[in-house]
């Protein structure tokens, strides 16, 4: 009976021994895993308070970029109400319109194209001062500069508009 005493007290420490090997090794797991998990919620925390910066510096800046987009178109609308202005976006749309009207209507072409030759000319011979109200003033105001090559006349521009519109309204 010595023999299994003396087994048993040997066998029962060795099992004693290896469950308190295993609960070490289990605490150990399980310290590891729980400072893992801290440093994962740390590091998801550290993630959403970047993302939150990262929205609100978007959110600052859409802001800014919709005001500045205010201000920009009224400032746009502000310089079109200027007459200069005006007339430089009115000649604009008469060169898009030419050029739709050249694509989409076969017939419009020749007759548009003589309404242009026919104003270019009228606006040459207001330039050489060879038409009818430059060659009055000439004579009442003298001999100046002759500038007029470098920038059109208003009735020039007028005469032009008036032969696109008249050309517009007979096509």
């Amino acid at each position: 009976m010595t023999d299994f005493f003396s087994n048993s007290l040997y066998t029962f420490g060795l099992g004693f021994g290896l469950g308190c090997v295993f609960l070490l090794m289990s605490y150990w797991n399980h310290w590891k895993t729980k400072s893992e998990f801290k440093r994962y919620k740390t590091h998801l925390s550290d993630k959403l308070e970047l993302d939150a910066r990262s929205m609100q510096e978007t959110s600052k800046e859409k802001a800014r970029l919709a005001q500045e987009n205010e201000s920009l178109r009224m400032q746009v609308s502000r310089l079109n109400e200027k007459p200069d202005n005006k007339l430089h976006r009115e000649l604009e749309i008469m060169a898009r319109a030419e050029k739709h009207m050249m694509i989409n209507a076969p017939g419009f072409a020749p007759a548009w194209e003589m309404a242009k030759s026919q104003a270019l000319s009228q606006i040459e011979t207001e330039e050489k001062g060879m038409s009818f109200p430059q060659k009055i003033f000439r004579k009442l105001i003298g001999p100046g500069s002759t500038n007029s090559g470098v920038a059109l006349s208003e009735s020039s521009v007028l005469a032009a508009k008036n032969g696109s519109e008249a050309t517009s309204n007979a096509a």
